[in-house]
């Protein structure tokens, strides 16, 4: 069995089951705006980088343009994510058995997220930030998912190639930056999100034969 030379996890999503506490800021926040977020429009900013989610709410809520205060729009958003975070943040089905599974393997892991860094740490007191050799955040980097920049980072603090990584993800956004990069895809999820892809559905149950190439 030959074991990838590192598993680069996407965070929101993948690992956390904070997408929930996300919908709750963001629905927050577009209420400050005068309406009430879709379905549709609350799944277009799923895995973005924070500037590209907000530019989605504000064109659903129809802000015209001189009107868009992004600085002031990623404060409110973050900071409320951080509190919502704060008090606790559920794991993935199998998230957490999957990180120490591969550790103990002596596989290493990067967390590679478009999540910017305040809001990253605050995670991390949940995942356990001696788990991971590295972490890339989307504001640390010049073009967050879907270009490749951050698997190829994850890849470089892992010191591998990205072509012998895999990358685990759950929104189309985060699969196309990996592929982007080389990586071999796996995803959860209730459905595929990625051609070229391997749909996992969950990392309930998953072992070391899951992973191996």
């Amino acid at each position: 069995m030959s074991l990838p030379s590192a598993v680069l996890f996407d965070m929101d999503g993948t690992l956390l089951d904070s997408e929930k506490l996300w919908d709750i800021a963001v629905a927050e926040f577009t209420r400050t705006l005068g309406t009430e977020i879709t379905a549709e429009a609350r799944e277009a900013t799923l895995g973005n980088a924070t500037a590209d989610s907000l530019r989605t709410i504000f064109d659903f809520a129809e802000v015209p343009e001189p009107e868009r205060d992004y600085i002031a729009a990623e404060k409110w958003v973050s900071d409320r994510v951080v509190q919502l975070f704060d008090g606790g943040i559920p794991w993935q089905p199998g998230a957490r058995d999957t990180l120490d599974l591969l550790a103990e393997a002596g596989v290493p892991l990067v967390l590679v997220t478009n999540t910017i860094r305040e809001i990253t740490e605050h995670a991390l007191g949940t995942l356990g930030r001696e788990r991971f050799v590295g972490t890339v955040c989307g504001d640390e980097i010049p073009n967050p998912k879907p270009a490749a920049d951050p698997y190829l980072r994850g890849a470089e603090l892992a010191g591998v190639p990205a072509s012998e990584c895999i990358a685990v993800e759950d929104s189309p956004t985060g699969a196309r930056s990996a592929l982007a990069a080389g990586c071999a895809v796996f995803t959860v999820g209730p459905n595929p999100v990625a051609d070229g892809a391997h749909h996992l559905g969950t990392l309930a149950g998953a072992g070391l034969q899951t992973f191996s190439r």
